[in-house]
């Protein structure tokens, strides 16, 4: 029940001079008012008035003709002021009157419920009841539903309470807001309970329990009451249609969805612009963004949401490209843009990597007066760091006034996306300071930022506060603690935690694919993608993807070939520039490298930089100098402002002692002011990063790590280690030699060797790919220390043991 003395009244009319006043004029300024009072032109100027501004022009006029105490004309005023959101104004023209009429007081409770914050809303209630009016039906229903919209289930129940004391525990029109209140405070069970004991159900109170059930996450309960509803002789209406639609979109439920496209064409309801927006966006979620797009052609009218959920079709289908050229053609026809509308433009230009149109954008942003708006800053968030700009994505976080939960995870996120992983972590940390509590997606967002480390030691930390905070049972977080006790060499660990998953997306599928592929697992991951195609979960891009990067690690050409056909013939999947880059790798690696240049020339699209940057990978392995000068030569036209591609080229032409060549290529470097990446190489030792790159003297110990690795050579020379002197330098073989001995993994494994205990496996991670001579050298290493050495370069992991790797020399 409501406590009377726990709610406060509505505070007097405010003691400064209102915009105008409704005193009493004196009896020599009284008038004559004639009895065509309701034809009197300020009564037809109320019935027209469409906004505030209107409004204030029109209330002199009331003045002068002294209307003040006509009842139309204070009703009206209420009314209108209560429309207009301008509740100050419509209670100086409500309290100074003497004898209320009850219409007053249900239209001022009706503007709070709407208008106002509420506690106005019950506060204004409760003076209602102490006035001594009777309360109405819609009087309950506003109240209702402004405690679902707040999520205050105590004052609904308290409004449930004093309904039935009023005397309508039987009004249909009451319980069914009960209902909405309890499904909207996400207590759906206590919904159903009204529903239940319901004496009759209307086609209102079927769409308010199939919209709890549909809007909490229940599809399928949904769904099986519509069947019910028609059952108990009910006839869906439009409401019922724009209801079960979006249950069927979360379930992917497309052949549903034609069911009940086919009922809206028979019952007429195709007029309706909200069905068939509906309708879009059904098709659009289920992958059907052709059919979706047929539909919103046709329509004659459509909404901004219409157009944002054409445009969300576009970008969950992985068409950015088109997604922001309808956004631009719902601009050209005059259609304002929502905050939804904003934030998908922004998601496709984060896709696109497009910073310049991102830009433009985030300016229409702050024109239509978004700036403020949380969710637009976290997409923009989200794209500055896609687009590879964190600086400015932090800039957005530190000016938000009232950073949610989601924020914290866009930055996080966002850090982990750039590489700053320490800045991702100490995020992570000061949210959990902050006393904001993480979710599924906080931990999906720094786990990634974990793997990067690829530290076994922090992946056990962070799954065990996946562990503590209950979210270790999630599809997503489960999936990135595979993803990142693969990525930490813990292969094993990985697999295990597939094999508990009670639940598997297609993700997990992928993750654990990859994972086997990047450890040279190849057949491993032939299996898992045979036991993948016997269940229920379909592969999609990204799988295949994976399986033939695994075939490629593995050199297993004919099954990667296979899988590229297979992926077109039997799944209906389009190759993209990645998958044919794939392909190349796999031939190219193989040896293949004829074919692989005849692959290239037969595709049916324009070959990328993915796809010439693995042949020329491939040209660098067989030191093949002819197809490596051409596939070059296109990717300096593609993308000539990667210096690592020069590199690449440099290194064929050195291993040829082609030195002129050689001087060729730096020449063209320097001229165009590209560099080397430096190889780096991290360890991790007690709780401390140590970075190394090639040559360099900085760390602490250095004397100690260049006299140890220089007896470590001579020890591995014994066993048959020798140099490669041609791997890439035109320098005496002498100088070669000292250049070798100093390359960072090298530097790393002498400092890991020097800094832990016999029997302790060593982890290097590897910024570039793994040289031959470093390789071949760590074989010898792992052989003569009867170390374990796990080394991830940037494409795959290494395990040296007893003097082999598990790339078999095939990387």
């Amino acid at each position: 029940m409501i406590s009377m003395q726990t709610l406060s009244l509505p505070p007097s009319p405010t003691p400064n001079p209102p915009p105008f006043s409704l005193s009493k004029p004196s009896f020599s300024q009284r008038v004559y008012i004639p009895s065509y009072i309701y034809k009197h032109p300020s009564a037809i100027l109320l019935e027209i008035c469409t906004s505030i501004q209107e409004l204030r022009q029109i209330v002199p006029i009331i003045y002068k003709h002294g209307l003040y105490d006509e009842q139309l004309f204070q009703t009206k005023l209420v009314s209108l002021f209560c429309k207009f959101n301008s509740m100050n104004d419509a209670a100086r023209v409500f309290y100074p009157i003497e004898d209320k009429i009850d219409a007053l007081y249900h239209t001022m409770l009706k503007g709070y419920a709407h208008n106002s914050d509420i506690n106005e809303a019950f506060s204004f209630f409760c003076r209602m009841k102490c006035d001594g009016v009777q309360p109405i039906v819609y009087n309950f229903t506003y109240l209702l539903k402004l405690c679902g919209d707040n999520s205050d289930i105590m004052r609904g129940k308290e409004i449930q309470g004093q309904l039935i004391v009023s005397g309508f525990a039987s009004n249909l029109f009451a319980m069914t807001g009960v209902m909405n209140m309890y499904a909207k405070c996400k207590e759906v069970s206590d919904a159903y309970k009204m529903f239940d004991r319901m004496p009759e159900k209307d086609v209102a109170s079927w769409n308010a329990i199939i919209s709890g059930y549909a809007q909490n996450g229940y599809a399928k309960i949904a769904l099986e009451l519509l069947v019910r509803m028609q059952e108990d002789g009910q006839r869906p209406d439009w409401i019922t249609v724009i209801t079960v639609l979006p249950a069927l979109a979360d379930m992917g439920k497309v052949i549903m969805g034609k069911s009940i496209h086919g009922y809206v064409l028979r019952a007429g309801f195709e007029c309706y612009v909200n069905v068939l927006t509906a309708l879009v966006d059904m098709y659009a979620k289920c992958r059907a963004v052709g059919t979706a797009r047929l539909i919103f052609d046709s329509m004659e009218s459509r909404t901004v949401v219409t157009w944002n959920s054409m445009i969300d079709g576009y970008i969950q289908s992985g068409d950015p490209e088109e997604a922001l050229a309808l956004f631009e053609k719902m601009l050209d026809e005059g259609i304002e843009p929502s905050n939804v509308s904003i934030m998908e433009a922004i998601h496709a230009c984060a896709d696109l990597g497009d910073l310049k149109k991102g830009m433009v954008v985030h300016r229409m942003s702050d024109q239509l007066a978004f700036g403020s708006n949380v969710s637009v800053t976290n997409s923009l968030i989200s794209m500055y760091s896609k687009c590879k700009k964190v600086d400015v994505a932090v800039k957005l976080f530190d000016n938000i006034k009232s950073k949610t939960r989601v924020s914290w995870n866009a930055m996080i996120i966002g850090f982990a996306q750039n590489g700053c992983v320490n800045e991702a972590l100490h995020y992570f940390s000061e949210m959990q300071l902050k006393g904001i509590k993480m979710d599924s997606f906080t931990l999906v967002s720094v786990i990634p930022a974990l793997a990067e480390l690829s530290i076994l030691r922090q992946a056990k930390w962070i799954h065990g506060i996946s562990i503590r905070t209950c979210l270790d049972k999630n599809v997503f977080v489960k999936t990135a603690l595979v993803d990142m006790y693969a990525k930490c060499g813990a292969i094993e660990t990985a697999r295990r935690l597939f094999d508990e998953m009670d639940e598997r997306h297609v993700t997990t599928w992928n993750a654990m694919i990859d994972a086997y592929g990047t450890h040279g697992l190849g057949e491993a991951a032939l299996e898992l993608f045979s036991e993948m195609q016997k269940g229920s979960i379909l592969p999609n891009e990204v799988t295949f993807l994976c399986i033939i990067s695994a075939c490629s690690h593995s050199g297993l050409v004919e099954d990667g070939k296979y899988y590229f056909e297979l992926m077109k013939e039997e799944y209906n999947l389009e190759p993209k520039m990645d998958h044919y880059g794939a392909v190349v790798d796999l031939l190219g690696r193989a040896g293949l490298l004829e074919e692989a240049w005849d692959f290239i020339l037969n595709m049916p699209i324009e070959p990328g930089v993915s796809v010439y940057g693995a042949m020329l990978g491939a040209c660098k392995i067989h030191k093949n100098i002819e197809l490596g000068g051409k596939a070059a030569n296109r990717l300096f036209d593609l993308n000539p402002d990667d210096g690592g591609y020069h590199v690449l080229l440099a290194n064929i032409y050195s291993a040829a002692s082609m030195w002129d060549k050689v001087a060729e290529v730096r020449s063209m470097m320097d001229n165009k002011g590209l560099r080397k990446t430096p190889g780096c190489s991290l360890v991790e030792l007690r709780n401390e990063f140590h970075t190394f790159h090639s040559g360099s003297t900085l760390h602490p110990q250095s004397r100690e790590i260049y006299s140890y690795l220089d007896s470590l050579i001579d020890r591995i020379k014994l066993v048959g280690y020798v140099p490669d002197t041609n791997s890439g330098h035109d320098v005496e073989a002498d100088v070669q030699e000292q250049l070798l001995t100093s390359h960072s993994e090298k530097l790393a494994i002498a400092f890991s060797l020097l800094n832990t205990s016999n029997g302790v496996p060593i982890h290097i991670r590897k910024n570039l790919r793994v040289c031959g001579d470093c390789h071949n050298a760590t074989k010898y290493i792992s052989f003569v220390t009867g170390r374990e050495i796990i080394v991830r370069d940037m494409h795959r992991f290494h395990h040296f043991k007893n003097g082999t790797c598990s790339c078999g020399d095939y990387w």
